[in-house]
């Protein structure tokens, strides 16, 4: 179990301390909107950058497009070490508006009833405010701990990174360190090390098309479509070969898994699953359909490689010569090691925390940790629940983010001062 020594005692105390500061930095943040779509993330920026200057931390703003600039700052510790690297995202989900399931404004960071309310809240100002405030009180000790910390706050995650944290990896070499945290959505039960990765396939299925009387005179693109749509479920039968340390994490952690993200998660986490998320295409209901487009989500467990999926999905468009393909997106499954020394100090302090070990797991959904780990740097995922993630009342318990907070900064104490 962690130990608590007087440095950790001190952080504790001054996470304490600081309670109503960090609730009021946290609700701010959520009460400045940055949704992505559009990108404009200028006044979140803003102010994270005041703190971090009233505070007198080092940082700079890195922006490829200024519309969303990237908070970068590093500090070094007393002497040589290892390096940490906190990440975390400003852009949010955009909100519908004039949605009135709203228990408060999507834009408005209302503290009520021991939670902050809004757009954001878990997905994920919680965890990057806990990077933040991981950033500022290790800086303020920096006499204790080796190495050097690095935060990484990014405006460009919901659309998948070019101006955010793919940016920073591919030009500034600072950031990629010896290992990463992250405080993305998860739940206090879970350590996020892997995540099955995205494929989006977008197919085209065209005929000749006819009067709606006509049938005989054009195959119906929809019904082509449809056969397609079901021929593909074949992609759903690939096995995974996945490293053995990744399937004794996923076995001992079913419970959690399925806790964390639902029941029935543990079943589809080492599985290629398949979504049917569009599907457009007729122009009226009495002619026959020439024109059909179907996109499909395909997300790949660790131990599976895209060439293993498109030789599947090839034998299927070989059976149906009226459809195109064209590959929209695709991130490869990343994952690192579930046992590494992070996840014991992060399971340790979380024991002395809240009196449970977190386990190991892969995700569903992905973050920007998977651009660390697909450079061989562990990164690890540990944030708050993820209530109302992508819908209306979005919102974290206050417990849950001091507690994230907390985790966050005693982990990566532990990290740093051990090197």
């Amino acid at each position: 179990m962690a130990t608590m020594n007087a440095e950790k005692q001190a952080l504790l105390d001054a996470i304490e301390r600081d309670r109503d500061m960090l609730v009021d930095f946290f609700a701010r943040f959520v009460g400045t909107p940055s949704p992505n779509p559009p990108g404009d993330t200028r006044k979140a920026v803003a102010h994270i950058a005041r703190f971090l200057e009233a505070q007198g931390h080092a940082f700079r703003l890195v922006d490829p497009d200024p519309l969303q600039a990237n908070v970068v700052g590093t500090t070094d510790g007393a002497a040589p070490g290892k390096h940490l690297v906190l990440n975390g995202h400003i852009d949010v989900f955009p909100v519908e508006e004039g949605d009135a399931r709203w228990t408060h404004g999507p834009w408005s960071g209302a503290v009520a009833d021991g939670k902050v309310w809004g757009r954001g809240a878990c997905d994920m100002k919680a965890g990057t405010t806990a990077s933040i405030m991981t950033y500022h009180y290790l800086s303020r000790m920096r006499s204790r701990w080796k190495g050097r910390l690095t935060l990484t706050c990014v405006s460009d995650e919901e659309t998948f990174g070019p101006m955010g944290a793919r940016h920073l990896v591919e030009k500034v070499p600072e950031v990629l360190g010896d290992c990463l945290l992250n405080g993305e959505p998860s739940s206090p039960f879970s350590i996020r090390f892997g995540e099955k990765g995205p494929l989006w396939l977008a197919f085209e299925v065209r005929t000749r098309g006819a009067h709606g009387a006509y049938v005989h005179a054009s195959e119906n693109a929809a019904k082509l479509a449809a056969r397609l749509i079901q021929d593909l479920e074949a992609v759903t039968e690939i096995r995974p070969d996945m490293p053995p340390d990744v399937a004794r994490a996923l076995a001992e952690a079913r419970e959690t898994t399925d806790r964390a993200m639902g029941p029935g998660s543990a079943d589809i986490v080492p599985r290629v699953t398949l979504n049917i998320g569009r599907v457009a295409g007729g122009l009226k209901v009495n002619m026959v359909a020439d024109r059909v487009r179907v996109e499909a989500d395909i997300r790949l467990p660790v131990g599976v490689e895209l060439a293993t999926v498109m030789a599947e999905v090839e034998k299927v468009l070989a059976r149906h010569p009226q459809a195109t393909m064209e590959v929209i997106n695709f991130q490869p499954p990343s994952s690192c090691d579930p046992f590494s020394e992070m996840v014991g100090h992060l399971q340790d302090n979380v024991q002395h925390l809240r009196g449970f070990r977190p386990k190991p797991i892969v995700s569903l959904g992905g973050t920007d940790a998977r651009l660390w780990r697909y450079r061989a740097i562990p990164a690890y995922v540990y944030g708050p629940p993820p209530a109302g993630m992508g819908s209306f009342d979005e919102h974290v318990s206050i417990d849950d983010f001091l507690h994230v907070v907390r985790s966050h900064v005693l982990s990566a104490y532990d990290y740093l001062s051990r090197g």
